[in-house]
């Protein structure tokens, strides 16, 4: 089967790559398939990744071609950035999930359709915790321009045109690599640079609390939300992932845990009016029975999350 990963040179697509190719196969309604080709499209210049815009129609077209099985859309402009550059933001992450819906569209045979949203559908005034039945909400154009794509894929489904699904994703932690303009990079950075040696400063208050999900759990939803068949899913095609809610002190007090204090004494705490107004209107408790019930499975807690990003991504190996 031919697959295709938008946003193929972030973190999370080639994360997802790796484990397609290294396992050959991937299983969709219960059944393993053998993987014949993968594709990787971006906008980012990588290795064995096809250079494109998103939301150039012919392109998309190009690459989700005839015999195209299934796409996992994750290219977009992140929160920070759609914030700041509402043109930008629109552009590839309203009108580019428009272009790979029409390609999906145009194809011979409606392809599975993986859409990677987020939380930030939900904001304001939220209740306490967000269940299933909680109306989206979205307070900026990131969440705003995800919250459409999600409605799209709905309707793109109810119409035949494409199998789709949209997956919420929680606060990634630890995303590895630079830190990027999201408004959550602080919480991959306060773990991720001391461990490799690096002071770094917190622009949130220990009290800050968050809805997190690791790389390793984030990737298996989204194999998850794939394999699943289209009957599993609730009309509007859309769940929260499960994650786990945690404090910023939380997180560091579990660095300590995982790693000893070496690595916290290199955090300071440099308080961001700005970043912590984002952050807390931000909801950080859901109740995801939904998800669950079908089957995705959320970290057991941010210990084991910080133990996930030294395995995964520093050989075990960090600056004590």
């Amino acid at each position: 089967m031919r697959i295709v990963i938008t946003g193929g040179a972030g973190f999370l697509g080639r994360q997802l790559a790796e484990r397609i190719a290294g396992a050959g196969e991937i299983v969709l309604d219960g059944r393993a398939r053998s993987v014949s080709d993968l594709v990787l499209f971006d906008a980012v210049a990588a290795p064995r990744v096809v250079t494109g815009d998103i939301a150039d129609r012919s392109q998309a077209r190009a690459v989700i071609g005839e015999g195209t099985d299934l796409v996992f859309h994750l290219a977009a402009v992140v929160s920070g950035e759609a914030e700041a550059d509402f043109d930008l933001g629109m552009r590839v992450n309203l009108d580019g999930t428009r272009a790979v819906l029409e390609a999906c569209r145009a194809a011979p045979r409606p392809p599975r359709l993986v859409f990677a949203s987020s939380i930030a559908v939900f904001g304001g005034d939220v209740p306490p915790v967000i269940t299933d039945a909680t109306p989206l909400t979205p307070q900026t154009s990131y969440g705003i321009q995800k919250a459409a794509g999600e409605l799209l894929v709905a309707d793109y489904s109810r119409k035949g045109f494409v199998d789709g699904r949209s997956v919420r994703l929680p606060t990634i932690v630890v995303r590895p690599g630079k830190p990027n303009k999201a408004a959550s990079t602080f919480a991959s950075s306060i773990i991720r640079e001391p461990l490799a040696g690096t002071e770094v400063p917190c622009p949130v208050g220990p009290e800050t609390r968050m809805w997190m999900l690791s790389p390793r759990r984030a990737v298996d939803g989204l194999l998850h939300a794939a394999a699943l068949p289209a009957d599993a899913w609730p009309p509007a095609r859309a769940v929260s992932l499960p994650g786990i809610e945690v404090g910023i002190g939380e997180m560091v007090a579990a660095l300590g845990r995982v790693a000893g204090p070496g690595p916290v004494g290199r955090i300071s705490w440099q308080p961001d009016p700005a970043i912590q107004r984002i952050v807390a209107g931000w909801p950080y408790r859901f109740e995801p029975r939904r998800a669950l019930a079908m089957g995705f499975v959320p970290d057991p807690d941010i210990d084991a999350i910080i133990r996930a990003h030294i395995d995964d991504q520093l050989d075990g190996r960090f600056a004590a």
